[in-house]
């Protein structure tokens, strides 16, 4: 019993440790995360229920008894429910026995009503159809027909040319151009006939608009011709009909052409084509008091004028140039089948050039002052007869072909009338150079004594000077000045030179080279204070250089020939300080003992005054730098070719001294019968 005893009490006791470990594993694998359990803890917290085994208990009874008392509320909350349905489904009985009746009766009031119904909708089908039609023909009236006012507008000369004309013309545009749809039709009658009236229409409307713009153009101001916003934009309309365009471009350029000589004229004489003065002004046939401020003065106001009509024009041409080449080629696409008939071939082009057109324009209102100009200016070419003058007649006109390059470009008549004035004014001072030549035939046989630049040479140069100066300060198109000023010393200067170079020929050869040096640089002088003719200078520098060169060997020669030493150079200068070659010199001519004191008396004889009589021999020479630095050249020449003969001697003396002759009497030495050194030499000559 005991052991039965102790080992129930062991079970007990491990089913008691086992419940209270499934209890402790149990609490500890809850989740506090869980909501519920945490709902629970919380209804806990609010009871103030305490951990006995009584409270547990009385919780568990409390529990059962509060979902008891739950489902005995819900239970009688379905009761009142089923109730109220109850009630709804009685009253959905009445409503479908109050639908069926109306129905019924609905049913008959239609029966009734059909037909009244049906011709209601007929007739509202009748009144839609009649609107439509009605909005229709409201649409095509406005689509493609004009009003009275606007015909009248358009045709009627008595009505201005305004905003409501170029509308109703832009409109009649519209509607010939909409009237493509109406002949894609079976049916072209009505289309037909709206495009003759619209095209009748646009004409006459063409028509006037051609003659408001020419009778536009003959009223404007004659000093300020200024383009309104009106004539613009009837220009730019007309272009639509090309030929009426080159019309009235035809028209204001004979108007303005007619104007603008008027005005050149009275800018000439001071009176009007009607021989009344105008006081206001002072004629520049007045005002110029010569042929070059005559000609600039009509030159300046030729520039003045196309400056004045193109910046006019510029308004029209450029700003709506783009419009007037749509409405050309709009135009000729047009009528293109009346191409070969009645437009003329110079309007018929691919496209619009504004700034060309622009340009042609301003050039045939100038076309009557051209004419003009150029029997004036050919009057002052030919009746010139300076040389000066003419060269700056051309330059000034070259002047004015540049300008009227950069304003009109190269294909307009004024460039062409500056070329052929420019060529004429070349044309007589090429003559007159000529003339000029002509006549100092005479003096191109007769050397001045001095050697000097003759006068025609430095009155020549002094007009190649002032042509020169007025060529660097004028505007050239020109990149290479040089090539371009190379026919003007062609012409002024080339002649000239070969009469140097001729009469230098007809002299003595020394003499010659003096007179070739002095005009060489007197034209030097001249030429090398400018940049284009700077080569030049340097071709005439390098002649020049091989005069100096001949002066300096003739210098040398007088050198060698007055002192006594030209024979002893002649033929000691080959030779060598080899022994073999100065064994024999006593035997050379010149190297004789008698010979050898003949030269040494004559050298000391020249020597005091050799570089006197060398100078004087270059004397002429009108730049004494040159003729010194010439003489300076030659004694340095003659001082090394010494220097050589002294260190001959110096080595033959050796020579001789350590291989004496046998059988020979004694001879002086050398340098005792040659004592002159090299540096005596230089002292003398220097």
């Amino acid at each position: 019993m005991d052991g039965l005893g102790i080992q129930g009490q062991s079970h007990l006791t491990s089913r008691t440790v086992n419940s209270f470990s499934y209890k402790l594993s149990t609490v500890l694998s809850t989740s506090y995360a869980d909501s519920e359990f945490r709902d629970a803890l919380s209804l806990l917290d609010e009871r103030g229920v305490k951990s006995s085994l009584k409270e547990r208990r009385q919780l568990r009874l409390d529990a059962q008894r509060d979902v008891i008392r739950s489902n005995g509320n819900i239970v009688t909350e379905f009761g009142r429910v089923a109730d109220k349905l109850q009630r709804i489904k009685a009253t959905l009985d009445q409503l479908n026995v109050s639908y069926l009746d109306m129905r019924e009766r609905i049913g008959g009031a239609h029966d009734q009503c059909s037909l009244v119904l049906d011709d209601a909708s007929s007739l509202m089908r009748q009144r839609s159809e009649v609107a439509a039609n009605q909005q229709l023909l409201r649409t095509f009236r406005d689509r493609f027909l004009l009003t009275d006012d606007e015909v009248l507008s358009l045709t009627s000369t008595a009505q201005s040319v305004d905003d409501e004309f170029f509308a109703a013309m832009a409109k009649t545009k519209r509607i010939r151009k909409d009237c493509d749809i109406l002949l894609g039709f079976e049916n072209q009658s009505l289309g037909l006939e709206i495009v003759e009236q619209i095209s009748r229409n646009l004409n006459l409307a063409f028509q006037k608009l051609y003659k408001w713009v020419q009778r536009e153009f003959q009223t404007l101001n004659l000093e300020n011709p200024q383009l309104n916003a009106s004539i613009r934009r009837a220009i730019r309309v007309l272009a639509e009909r090309p030929s009426l365009f080159q019309g009235c471009l035809d028209s204001f350029a004979d108007a303005r052409q007619l104007i603008l000589s008027d005005a050149f004229y009275l800018a000439l004489t001071g009176t009007t084509a009607t021989d009344q003065p105008n006081s206001g002004m002072k004629p520049i046939e007045m005002a110029a008091h010569d042929p070059l401020r005559y000609a600039g003065d009509m030159l300046a106001w030729l520039h003045s004028a196309a400056v004045g009509e193109r910046e006019v024009l510029e308004v029209l041409f450029l700003e709506d140039g783009d419009e007037i080449a749509k409405g050309l080629q709009s135009g000729h696409a047009d009528r293109i089948w009346q191409l070969m008939q009645d437009v003329e071939p110079n309007t018929v082009a691919s496209g619009f050039d504004s700034l060309k057109a622009l340009h042609d324009l301003v050039d045939r209102d100038l076309s009557g002052v051209g004419r003009i100009l150029r029997q004036r200016i050919e009057q002052v070419v030919q009746s010139n007869e300076d040389i000066i003058l003419a060269y700056q007649l051309a330059n000034l006109l070259g002047f004015y072909r540049y300008t009227f390059t950069k304003l009109l470009g190269e294909d307009t008549g004024l460039y062409q009338l500056m070329s052929s004035l420019e060529a004429e004014a070349l044309r007589q001072f090429r003559s007159l150079v000529r003339d000029q030549i002509a006549t100092l035939q005479g003096e191109l046989q007769r050397t001045p004594s001095n050697l000097g630049p003759p006068d025609y040479l430095n009155d020549a140069l002094r007009q190649l000077t002032t042509i020169m100066q007025t060529y660097e300060t004028s505007l050239s198109a020109s990149t290479d000045r040089e090539a371009d000023f190379q026919s003007v010393l062609t012409e002024a200067f080339d002649p000239f030179i070969a009469g140097c170079k001729s009469m230098a020929k007809a002299i003595d050869p020394h003499d010659g080279a003096i007179f070739n040096i002095n005009c060489l640089v007197a034209v030097m002088a001249a030429l090398q204070r400018f940049e284009f003719t700077r080569n030049r200078a340097k071709m005439l520098q390098a002649q020049a250089d091989d005069d100096l060169d001949k002066l300096a060997d003739a210098q040398y020669r007088f050198l060698r020939e007055a002192s006594g030493l030209d024979e002893m150079f002649t033929c000691l200068g080959p030779l060598c300080k080899d022994p073999k070659d100065l064994e024999n010199l006593h035997l050379l001519h010149p190297m004789r003992p008698e010979a050898l004191a003949r030269a040494s008396q004559i050298l000391d004889e020249f020597l005091p005054s050799a570089l006197m009589d060398a100078m004087d021999r270059v004397k002429l020479i009108q730049d004494s730098n040159l003729a010194r630095e010439v003489t300076e050249k030659a004694a340095e020449k003659f001082c090394r070719d010494f220097e050589h003969v002294e260190k001959i001697l110096i080595a033959a003396d050796e020579v001789s001294e350590l291989a004496p002759r046998e059988g020979q009497d004694e001879v002086p030495s050398f340098k005792s019968l040659f004592p002159r050194t090299s540096g005596e030499i230089r002292v003398l000559l220097s």
